[in-house]
């Protein structure tokens, strides 16, 4: 019987072949926690009489939401995982010395490996899965086990593909892509699946695209999101020292999918999510028609933190001011990008545009600190949610869109078209 690469990748860690809706016990190739959810994983960890790590290189802590800490309760949040690392002497342990938001930080490191099955106790540590990887999120409890075991239970999940046709437009990338996805289907539409996603305009997008393609595969209820190992995949591991030597799977060509979604990007605009879920997306023709005024303009985090979105945006805001009425905050995902970003004179076009550039963290994201939105105020954000009060005050309104809408609109104070300027 043929099988679909999430299949393929759950044969190979349990030694035989299994199938969608099997249950299985895994090996776990990597598993991620952060700062708020680590502390629970420990409690479990200690509680179970546990000493040692099952797989002590296979375990990463990334210190991203509230660092550095933004009040006494942060910091001592942070303190329990500082303590537990320094304890193990954990290897992979990532603090303000080399920080970065840890969806974007784990591939930079090289701990993302194509084949590996990862979990992290965050929702969208699906984005691993544009390495070739299975990756999910799961709960604190579950990294526990994985942290005493070395292992976890799986169902294995029914795959949705996704073949993209077609070649997108200019201003069009992975957040339109993934956006469109999650209008078509809903948030509930790819619940427990994997979206794998293929055809021929994957060639058109780069890995910073493809990343934040499988991070939102969450928004549409999905278990993962995963992208076979191409050509443009096999460039970025180059420059990477890989934890371990990469296992490359494909999807048998008449493998059993649960569904068949063909979009032709060819024909998409920019989209934008409109309050308040990911499937409530527009077309940037849509949005200009509703005029409406943005207080608060947002680039950063796990899903469009990334160099090129950094380059994107100053693409379209050098030699330009952010609008009398409307906050521009930029947050690379890593401290190499910033530096990258610094080398190439990125942050000075920022700066004198009027932006104020933060150091790498979620706090924006998930409206912890570093860009809290105020009653009745209107982000466009290049984050991943837009739920009631996900930023900030509950009446505030979040509009998610790539980073050429997001800059292009802090530069008019309104929703605004990038490819017009």
């Amino acid at each position: 019987m043929k099988q679909t690469i999430t299949e393929k990748i759950f044969s190979e860690h349990v030694g035989h072949a299994v199938y969608a809706g099997q249950i299985v016990e895994s090996k776990i190739d990597m598993v991620i926690g952060n700062d708020i959810t680590t502390p629970i994983s420990i409690k479990a960890f200690k509680e179970s009489g546990a000493k040692k790590l099952a797989n002590p290189d296979g375990f990463a802590i990334v210190m991203d939401h509230y660092i550095p800490a933004k009040d006494i309760a942060s910091a001592n949040q942070a303190k329990i995982s500082r303590d537990f690392a320094y304890e193990h002497d954990l290897k992979n342990f990532f603090d303000e010395k080399d920080m970065g938001i840890e969806h974007a930080l784990m591939p930079e490191k090289g701990l993302v490996v194509p084949g590996d099955v990862i979990i992290g106790a965050d929702s969208h540590t699906c984005t691993h899965g544009a390495l070739g990887a299975f990756s999910t999120g799961m709960g604190s409890t579950d990294l526990a086990y994985a942290m005493i075991t070395g292992k976890n239970w799986f169902k294995v999940p029914a795959t949705i593909k996704v073949e993209f046709v077609g070649k997108p437009a200019k201003h069009i990338y992975g957040k339109d892509l993934i956006l469109e996805v999650i209008r078509q289907i809903g948030v509930d539409g790819a619940l427990y699946k994997a979206l794998e996603f293929c055809g021929d305009a994957m060639k058109y997008l780069d890995m910073d695209s493809r990343f934040s393609l499988c991070n939102m595969a969450i928004e549409a209820g999905g278990k993962s999101g995963i992208i076979a190992v191409d050509d443009i995949t096999k460039e970025f591991l180059a420059s990477k020292n890989l934890r371990s030597k990469p296992k490359f799977h494909y999807s048998d060509e008449d493998a059993n999918y649960e569904q068949i979604l063909r979009i032709d990007v060819s024909k998409l605009d920019p989209v934008i999510a409109y309050p308040f879920l990911p499937s409530n997306g527009k077309s940037i023709n849509e949005a200009l028609k509703d005029d409406l005024k943005i207080d608060q303009v947002f680039i950063g985090s796990c899903t469009n933190g990334r160099l090129s979105d950094l380059r994107i945006a100053a693409g379209i805001l050098k030699g330009k001011r952010v609008a009398k009425h409307t906050r521009l905050i930029i947050t690379p995902a890593t401290q190499k990008i910033a530096l990258a970003a610094q080398k190439e004179g990125l942050m000075d076009i920022f700066v004198e545009a009027g932006a104020v550039v933060s150091n790498p963290t979620c706090g924006a994201c998930l409206g912890g600190y570093m860009g809290i939105l105020g009653a009745g105020e209107r982000c466009v954000s290049t984050t991943n949610r837009n739920f009631v009060g996900r930023m900030g005050d509950r009446t505030s309104e979040v509009y998610l869109a790539n980073s050429a809408v997001a800059a292009a609109s802090a530069i008019a104070g309104k929703i605004a078209d990038p490819r017009v300027l």
